[in-house]
């Protein structure tokens, strides 16, 4: 699981089956600043209705996304579960 930043959509006239009704999200890994990680973006099913700009919370697993899906069928390992309103780390 790990923290990204929702930097565009993905459309496509042509899905897999299993991918028909999921709308697809490029997002790019941030640290808990919000400064980009890296420079690879990676495509996710989009789950919770986020969108461009927005903070999120990824998970790549292939057994926790299928679970999320309620099946296996659809070729799928990244998915967005929930959009970040807050990130806050105590102070010690």
């Amino acid at each position: 699981m790990f923290l990204a930043k929702v930097r565009g959509n993905v459309v496509s006239t042509q899905k897999n089956n299993y991918l028909h009704g999921h709308k697809l999200m490029i997002v790019r890994k941030v640290d808990l600043s919000g400064n980009f990680v890296g420079n690879t973006d990676e495509i996710a099913i989009d789950q919770v209705d986020a969108g461009i700009g927005d903070t999120v919370i990824v998970v790549k697993e292939g057994d926790a996304v299928q679970q999320v899906l309620g099946h296996r069928k659809a070729p799928v390992n990244t998915i967005i579960i929930a959009v970040v309103d807050d990130i806050d780390i105590p102070v010690k």
